[in-house]
């Protein structure tokens, strides 16, 4: 499996946006969880950003929520994550994005943790609840196994919190949309366009933009606005939990297709004279 990084150079090259479904482990099954990482793989996902279910998620709307508490009520644990992606990664083209609490990274200790996801196949971290502050330990035993830890950026941030988390964010910068938690939102933010514009001006680092993006014409908004990536997770999780399972993998294989066709930019036509 390639690294965030060279995934996004390869990205640039070819002059796109990636797509980044996130969806809940473990929801409505962990073998549910293991054929959505398949089917979003061969249907556009360019990485894919697994939860791990956490009893007080503090960053997630009550679509992730109920999703997280379904999984925990089923029995799901990080154990049992790290075995699903071991067994899976190997199958994917797509780089793996674990999402997760700071609580159970420092149950287990930071150095062990790692060590657990990296063999596992994991090549990026987000940990919503860990500041910049306090970062840097996480950061630096990271890199050291091939781990990227991804900081997010909220729309509330300032000027110089800004420049500090993209200096120290890794793999790609995590742009939050909206502020307060995950859901879907009928609109994108317009400070999100002057967000990208400015953290422009101090980076080059990849920006990925998530929370609150529902649609094909929120996503394609985005990526005209500059966005290196397009983060979409309550609409993935609301469909994988829709019906039978199978129905809920025919919905989240839709809607994959969808928003790659609306973030691929459509090659100019040749004009015959």
């Amino acid at each position: 499996m390639t690294s965030i990084s060279q995934r996004f150079q390869s990205l640039r090259t070819h002059h796109q946006c990636a797509l980044i479904p996130f969806i809940t482990a473990g929801d409505p099954d962990l073998e549910t969880t293991k054929e959505a990482l398949l089917i979003l793989d061969r249907n556009g996902a360019d990485f894919i950003e697994l939860g791990v279910p956490y009893s007080d998620p503090l960053a997630d709307g009550p679509v992730i929520q109920a999703a997280a508490t379904r999984a925990l009520q089923k029995g799901t644990k990080l154990e049992h994550v790290l075995e699903l992606v071991t067994n899976v990664s190997p199958d994917l083209q797509a780089p793996i994005i674990l999402f997760t609490y700071y609580n159970p990274i420092l149950n287990r200790g930071i150095k062990s943790f790692l060590a657990q996801i990296a063999n596992a196949g994991v090549r990026g971290l987000v940990v919503p609840d860990l500041p910049l502050e306090e970062a840097e330990e996480l950061i630096k035993a990271a890199a050291n196994v091939g781990i990227d830890v991804i900081l997010l950026v909220a729309p509330t941030s300032s000027k110089e919190r800004i420049e500090a988390i993209t200096q120290y964010s890794q793999g790609f910068i995590y742009l939050v949309s909206v502020t307060g938690v995950t859901g879907m939102r009928a609109q994108i933010q317009d400070r999100v366009k002057n967000l990208l514009t400015e953290m422009r001006s101090v980076t080059d680092k990849p920006i990925g933009v998530g929370f609150g993006i529902s649609g094909t014409e929120q996503a394609r908004q985005v990526m005209d606005w500059g966005a290196d990536a397009v983060i979409v997770g309550s609409a993935f999780v609301k469909r994988l939990s829709t019906g039978s399972p199978k129905e809920g993998l025919q919905a989240v294989e839709e809607l994959c297709k969808e928003l790659k066709v609306a973030i691929t930019p459509v090659p100019l036509q040749k004009v015959s004279v």
